[in-house]
Parts: structure tokens; C-alpha cells; sequence
């Protein structure tokens, strides 16, 4: 989504390739200032997913200024004694779109190689891959060939749902969510059926979520149906709550 610090989890995407396969890791997103129980979880999510890694990969974007959580990010990353690869992205754009290109050119000296991309043309994608694979050692793959990501489809559901609130969502309400899928079942009539709540910290969020007359979650729930249907290719009732739980950070492991 376009709003920052989104991952909750460390999820492993999957590219298998005749040359081998890579496991990429997506890390929480970092806030300096770890003050909640959420913040420090997440946290020490990004250091259990260090701790693991051969190689790592940063992604600067350079229509946005480097800010503490940034340099907190790289001054972390200076800490870790495998090859560091720096990745510039969304390099398609038109120089005065990318105002900080040449600060984060500027980062290049604490890496060990530098890739300008675009992850929406696929330019330089090859090379980058290329880079990656000769750092990596040689093994089996840790995932069959097909096989995407290790989130499961109850994971990805709630992934979907809440990617939805927040593109719909003002500030900071989507930090102060979370979703859970109880149901997916497939029905006798093709039907694919999927029952999931939205948690909320207070019922000021809840009524926020809801919106007027209901509009806002029947916004989202279409919103999230119309993609689970282009995905799953056939029909889909999504039947979506809203319940108020100050402790549903105690459900993210």
C-alpha cells in the first residue's frame, strides 16, 4: 500500500528460477521509536529475520526524504556482516518525480553493489536477480517449484482485507486494526465462503470502520470480493464484522 510500515510479519516470497531458487524476506516495517507492545514486537521480528539471512536486499524509494526510520534501518543493516545490496526503485519516473535520487545514490558506499529499478517495468530486474543468486550458496530449494509464499490462504485473506482498509482508511486508523479469517470454506454451490473480523482498539475506530449507514464496510468488502474473485476465478460471499478488542495486539505472533 502507499502508507509506510504496513508488514506486521516477516513473509517469504518465492522465486524459483532454472538457475536456483530465492527466498526473499519481507521485514516489518521499523519505527525508531519502539514505544508500544506492537512497535517492540514487530521490532524483534526484523531481528529474528536478520539473524537468518545470506544477503540483503534495501530498497530505497527516492520520491520520499530519508527519514530516522530509514536511518535507523541502515544503521542496523551496517551491523550485519553479509553482502548488502542497495536497490533504488521506482526509477521509470521523470527526474523531477524523484526528488531524493541522489541522496539515496549517496547511500552507495555502505553497499556492496547498487541496482536502479522499476518494480512496476521490470527494468534492471534481470541484472538484480542475477546479483542476488551469486551471493547466495548452493543448496536445495526450501520450497516447491509453483509455490509462492509460505503465508497461508488465512493469512493472505486477512493480508487482503486489511490492504483494502487501508487504502481506504484516513492516518492512523489502520495501525490500530487488525483481521482475523475464522471461515473459508468452499460451499456445495461453488460458492467460495469467507468469514472475518475486523478488530478494532476502541468503538470510535469501530464506527469509523463502519462509516455512515454502513457504507464504509460494504466499500471494503466489495473492494476486497472483487479481487478475491479475479484471483479465485469464480464467485465469493466475503461476510466481514467490525468488533471492538483493546488486546487484539496480543494476536500478532
Amino acid at each position: 500500500t502507499p502508507k509506510p510500515q504496513t508488514t506486521r510479519k516477516p513473509i517469504q516470497g518465492v522465486v524459483s528460477d532454472p538457475e536456483g531458487q530465492i527466498v526473499f524476506v519481507d521485514t516489518p516495517g521499523i519505527f525508531k521509536q519502539a514505544r508500544d507492545s506492537l512497535s517492540k514486537k514487530l521490532l524483534e521480528f526484523v531481528r529474528q529475520s536478520l539473524s537468518g539471512i545470506d544477503a540483503l536486499v534495501y530498497v530505497a524509494d527516492p520520491t520520499r526524504s530519508i527519514g530516522p526510520e530509514e536511518r535507523f534501518a541502515l544503521n542496523l543493516a551496517e551491523t550485519l556482516s553479509q553482502p548488502k545490496i542497495l536497490v533504488i526503485n521506482k526509477t521509470d519516473l521523470r527526474e523531477r518525480e524523484m526528488p531524493y535520487l541522489e541522496d539515496d545514490r549517496a547511500l552507495a558506499d555502505r553497499f556492496d553493489e547498487v541496482f536502479e529499478i522499476s518494480a512496476k517495468t521490470g527494468k534492471n530486474l534481470n541484472l538484480l536477480k542475477a546479483a542476488i543468486f551469486e551471493r547466495l550458496p548452493e543448496g536445495e530449494p526450501f520450497y516447491p517449484e509453483g509455490q509462492l509464499t509460505n503465508m497461508p490462504n488465512k493469512e493472505w485473506l486477512a493480508e487482503l482485507i486489511r490492504e483494502k482498509l487501508f487504502l481506504r482508511l484516513r492516518q492512523e486508523l489502520p495501525y490500530n486494526l487488525h483481521v482475523v479469517v475464522d471461515e473459508m470454506d468452499h460451499r456445495e454451490n461453488g460458492m467460495l465462503y469467507i468469514q472475518a473480523r475486523i478488530l478494532v482498539t476502541s468503538d470510535r475506530y469501530k464506527k469509523m470502520v463502519i462509516g455512515a449507514g454502513g457504507r464504509g464496510i460494504k466499500e471494503i468488502g466489495q473492494s476486497a470480493r472483487r479481487e478475491l474473485e479475479a484471483v479465485t476465478s469464480g464467485p465469493v460471499y466475503l461476510d466481514l464484522m467490525v468488533e471492538t478488542n483493546p488486546h487484539w495486539i496480543d494476536l500478532v505472533e
